[in-house]
């Protein structure tokens, strides 16, 4: 990876998490009774995987805060097990398209292969930069649009 001169982006804050679970409906309704979460009434397919599976997302409506739990067509129903690497993805919030494109930017300076931003219309509208760490976890800076 590339060294920068350039000052680094910054980041809002995490805007969600999706942890691939073996029972979306059970665990849809233990994060709602646990933390108060509110579902939202449509499936989403898989980014850039559409045909193998889907997510349901669950929103905090006080902090925004949204979980999108999993359900992968290839998934076994095998346990989480915390001694080994990975999760869905992570997605952090920025706070406009512009600063997308300034991540977009950095990504390419330092070398780090990216998505190039996409704005997605339903069934909310929103952009999103994708991209992995070294361990090919999925990462994501995203902002909502009007």
């Amino acid at each position: 990876m590339t060294e920068s001169k350039t000052p680094r982006p910054t980041i809002g804050g995490v805007h969600h998490f999706s942890p691939t679970v073996t029972d979306v409906e059970a665990s849809a309704a233990w994060y709602q009774r646990v933390f108060g979460l509110e579902r939202v009434p449509v499936p989403f397919p898989h980014y850039g995987s559409e045909d193998s599976g889907y997510a349901i997302l669950l929103t905090d409506p006080h902090s925004g805060l949204a979980i999108g739990l999993h359900h992968h067509d290839a998934n076994k129903g095998e346990p989480f097990d915390e001694t080994r690497t990975g999760l869905d993805h992570i997605g952090l919030s920025v706070s406009s398209r512009a600063d997308l494109e300034a991540w977009a930017a950095w990504l390419d300076e330092l070398g780090v292969p990216h998505s190039g931003i996409t704005d997605m219309d339903e069934p909310i509208k929103y952009s999103v930069l994708v991209f992995r760490d070294p361990d090919n976890i999925q990462l994501e800076l995203f902002t909502t649009r009007d």
